[in-house]
């Protein structure tokens, strides 16, 4: 539009001076007597009439004004991304609103205050009597002065018992407590923004403890004094390592010690499907004859796969293999820029779906038997949903391993769920296409910050020793990235709004509902998970549409599932909930139940062969190149390779 204004003005002066020319050398008595006789006989040229934008009668829209708000919000959101790689992701408004909930209503109740000030006082006494008895150099009974807290391991040596350690560790643990005093049960207070101030308060705590310093830790002067200083010495170079390999981002690479293909998901199969987002692992089978309905596994793609096929005594997938049985793996690609787009359903379609395609084509078996684990176990759930209401009849089970399908007591990680955090993370991952691991990584660290972050750094930058390498620990530092659309996708339908649990999730286009999933449903939870609590992944008992089997298991998040049979400390409760019989409470069960010692691997595998078909076939060739699936390369394949 702006060349069309310039141009004619251009035309218009260009013509006035042509005309004005003529008369300026014209001789007087040829002028003419009436100048607007002149104008009406040469009339001006007419400058054309620039058209106007399209303009909403409504909203009084223009393109022009579209791009500009389009602009002003860009601004906004590289502002916000910028600030959130400086903050590591965490919103500082978050919690200042939280902080602020808390005070306010802390400050208008008297009674509360009371309470605080009257449990300080208890708490000196205690200490004070503490001090006494170590004076008269103990009880008179023979106990200890000092009785140290049981789930606390950072004062469990014999160390802390002496005065004036004991006094370090009494009074921090008694801080502890009169915290937690004073950040819980404060009426008006929102329960996120309690929750919110007791978590980053304890953290701050953590931070604080007297097994972080070298003055106030008896077991670091008593090693710094064996070793003369060296400890610190071997310490300050293991602090310099890792500081250069975070800044030269070298920490990507995979440990030499645990490479996939050779120490780690070393399992032998072929790689017999590839698309842009996924690479589907068929296992070579090691018996004469196999079970008749196939078992397909998808992992969360948080993560790499082979959490499942660690070293060969850890490996799930090689112990399924070696039961008889037909083993399927999802591989994840691991996004960048490119895969910004790519969200939820694409996920369930290019993933989930298209291993299934594959699999009944390769095997030709009616019925598949799917596994999912964490977050590959909701998706698998909204899958077989999806293919319930669809009349899809080809899935034999479903087995979900650490796995929500409800959000509402997600435990510590969703108190990084709310609006302006998910504002500020949606910022970030728009400017880069996809959520950096590091920002993952260092969530999931603060949420176990006492054992993950403080305990470690005593450990290896003050005591100078070297945690020794695991396949796990290797793993877990082989992290992914997560694509923009899909990362804000699954917080804000499942974390933020809970839509799955409580129908309002959409897949294929229409809405999806848990209680049409009308298949077997084994759930296994673990009794310390910091990530899917136990109780919530209990809630799949009442929100399906067949019988569930729940196996609470000993052990963490990945500990808990990676449990082979002969491991001394793996324990499980069963529970064998029939479809229309009346629902146990969660916490009412477990107290009634015992525990079994065992893996929970054996009592799963047999359900897996009463839920699928009876009898056993020849193993299926690996890939069917006749219907499309050739062998691509051997197992682990790319994807798994990918940085």
């Amino acid at each position: 539009m702006t060349e069309t204004l310039r141009k004619p003005r251009a035309r218009g002066r260009a013509a006035a001076a042509a005309e004005m020319a003529p008369e300026a050398t014209m001789p007087a008595a040829e002028a003419p007597a009436n100048p607007a006789e002149n104008l009406k006989a040469e009339p001006a040229a007419k400058l054309p009439v620039p058209v106007p934008a399209a303009v909403n009668p409504v909203t009084g829209d223009t393109p022009e004004k579209r791009a500009a708000e389009a602009g002003f919000r860009r601004l906004d959101r590289t502002f916000h991304a910028m600030m959130g790689r400086a903050e590591g992701g965490i919103s500082p408004i978050s919690l200042g609103l939280a902080w602020a909930d808390w005070a306010a209503h802390l400050s208008m109740s008297p009674g509360k205050q009371a309470e605080l000030a009257w449990k300080s006082a208890r708490k000196m006494q205690r200490l004070a009597a503490e001090v006494m008895c170590q004076a008269k150099g103990g009880n008179g009974d023979g106990s200890l002065c000092v009785q140290p807290l049981k789930q606390d391991r950072r004062f469990a040596g014999p160390e802390w018992m002496k005065f004036p350690f004991s006094l370090y560790s009494q009074s921090f643990l008694l801080a502890q407590q009169w915290w937690s005093n004073a950040t819980t049960d404060i009426a008006g207070v929102e329960k996120k923004h309690e929750k919110l101030v007791e978590f980053y308060g304890r953290q701050f705590l953590d931070m604080l403890s007297p097994s972080n310093y070298l003055a106030t830790n008896p077991q670091l002067i008593e090693r710094t004094l064996e070793e003369k200083g060296q400890n610190l010495m071997r310490g300050a170079q293991y602090f310099m390592e890792d500081f250069q390999k975070r800044v030269t981002h070298s920490d990507d690479v995979t440990s030499a010690e645990f490479t996939p293909g050779q120490e780690v998901a070393a399992t032998p199969g072929k790689v017999v499907f590839r698309n842009r987002l996924i690479e589907l692992i068929q296992y070579a089978p090691t018996t004469g004859a196999v079970h008749a309905t196939p078992l397909l596994i998808v992992p969360a793609w948080i993560m790499k796969y082979y959490i499942l096929d660690l070293a060969p005594k850890d490996s799930l997938i090689k112990w399924l293999v070696a039961q008889g049985f037909s083993v399927f793996c999802i591989s994840w690609k691991n996004p960048d820029e490119g895969d910004r787009d790519l969200g939820f359903d694409d996920y369930r379609k290019l993933g989930v779906m298209a291993a299934i395609d594959a699999i009944s084509a390769i095997t030709g078996a009616p019925k598949i038997h799917a596994l999912g684990y964490c977050l590959g176990g909701t998706l698998t759930s909204v899958t077989a949903a999806t293919m319930a209401r669809d009349g899809d009849n080809r899935l034999a089970s479903l087995t979900m391993l650490a796995a929500q399908v409800d959000f509402t007591e997600a435990g510590e990680l969703s108190l990084f769920t709310n609006e302006d955090q998910l504002s500020l993370i949606e910022d970030m991952m728009w400017d880069e296409g996809y959520l950096d691991k590091t920002a993952m990584a260092g969530t999931f660290s603060m949420l176990k910050s006492k054992d993950l972050v403080w305990s470690k750094a005593v450990h290896e930058y003050m005591l100078g020793e070297r945690e020794s390498a695991s396949e796990l620990g290797a793993w877990s530092q082989d992290a992914t990235r997560m694509p923009y659309r899909m990362h804000s996708e699954y917080l804000r339908h499942l974390f933020l709004d809970n839509d799955l649990a409580e129908g309002r999730m959409v897949s294929g286009g229409s809405h999806v509902f848990l209680q049409d999933i009308k298949i077997p449903v084994f759930a296994v939870a673990t009794e310390n998970d910091h990530i899917a609590p136990w109780n919530s992944v209990f809630k799949l008992t009442y929100l399906t549409g067949d019988g569930v089997t729940f196996a609470l298991v000993s052990g963490g998040h990945n500990t808990g599932i990676v449990a082979p049979p002969g491991s001394p400390r793996s324990k499980y409760r069963l529970l064998e909930h029939v479809a229309g019989t009346p629902h146990p409470g969660a916490e009412e069960w477990a107290a009634g139940v015992a525990k079994v010692t065992g893996s929970w691997w054996e009592p799963w595998a047999e359900w897996l062969r009463k839920t699928g078909a009876a009898e056993e076939v020849t193993p299926p060739s690996l890939g069917n190149e006749a219907l499309g699936y050739p062998q691509v390369c051997d197992a682990p394949g790319a994807y798994v390779m990918e940085r």
